[in-house]
């Protein structure tokens, strides 16, 4: 059985796989109906906008169905149902599974209790690989990922698409940057890590010493729903902004990036730059989760 759990089960070759088979589904020569007759359970126990409806997308595109549960409150875990039994409940009725859920390791939990695939659709301040996948491949339409120069900003600690993307960009000689409000740095157990992998890390304090001598800028918001009082969030809600005056003298073909959503960390005005990337982004969700759709349930 295939799960997608962490981009950390993958190896390189593998993930240039799905981002190549990623492409043959962006094109309209795809097969409609590779998962015709095929059906998906989406459960999403945190919010989400893009990476639901994007799976939601992607399986309809392929001629799949999918069936969801919002909510916490619209399932029996209210009723003190484990999610063990949620998983092996729902393994019974469809094809695959897509779940989100506010605790760490959740989805590898789910893995070990359901009879069909598990994608793992973010699991708290742990991982979302899905999300790894399309920026790799909005970062490939662009330039080639070898050796990027990669700055992350913003919430590293508990910013799960900053960790996944951070070891993603391990197995491609990447040198990344990172930028982050105090007390919100990328945890020391994960620059080991990452170090240990031979990647060159190089902590800063603000986006001015490293942003001309990047190639991407990957923006992440300051997520108040991972702080444990709002006293400690409005802390450093405000501590950074990407505007137009500060990109002057950026390189030509800097891509910013942002999983969204955005809460005032990038100035609207950046929107109609040559540089910003992040709506194109999240429209690359689809064909990235129909490949993933497509490998799980073939």
């Amino acid at each position: 059985m295939y799960h997608i759990i962490s981009i950390r089960d993958f190896e390189r070759n593998e993930i240039d796989y799905l981002l190549e088979k990623a492409r043959t589904f962006d094109t309209p020569a795809y097969d409609a109906r590779a998962l015709e007759g095929k059906l998906l359970a989406l459960l999403f126990f945190e919010p989400s906008t893009r990476t639901r409806m994007s799976f939601e997308t992607a399986m309809a595109r392929l001629g799949g169905r999918s069936i969801s549960v919002d909510s916490v409150e619209a399932s029996s875990i209210v009723k003190g149902e484990t999610l063990a039994d949620t998983i092996r409940v729902v393994s019974g009725y469809v094809d695959a599974i897509v779940l989100r859920h506010p605790k760490e390791g959740a989805a590898r939990l789910a893995s070990e209790f359901a009879s069909v695939p598990v994608i793992n659709a973010g699991d708290g301040a742990g991982q979302h690989p899905s999300q790894t996948l399309l920026d790799l491949y909005t970062i490939r339409q662009s330039m080639p990922i070898d050796r990027v120069r990669v700055g992350l900003l913003g919430d590293l600690r508990y910013g799960r698409t900053a960790h996944s993307l951070a070891y993603a960009l391990s197995l491609y000689g990447a040198t990344l940057h990172t930028i982050a409000p105090s007390g919100l740095e990328l945890p020391s157990n994960i620059l080991h890590e990452l170090r240990e992998r031979g990647m060159d890390v190089t902590e800063h304090e603000n986006i001015d010493s490293i942003l001309r001598e990047l190639d991407v800028l990957y923006v992440t918001r300051i997520q108040r729903e991972r702080f444990p009082d709002t006293a400690s969030y409005f802390n450093v809600a405000s501590s950074y902004r990407i505007t137009p005056e500060l990109l002057t003298g950026v390189r030509d073909h800097l891509m910013i990036l942002h999983p969204l959503p955005r809460a005032g960390e990038i100035d609207p005005a950046v929107d109609c730059l040559p540089y910003a990337r992040y709506f194109e982004q999240s429209r690359n969700g689809v064909p990235v989760r129909m490949a993933l759709l497509y490998e799980v349930m073939k």
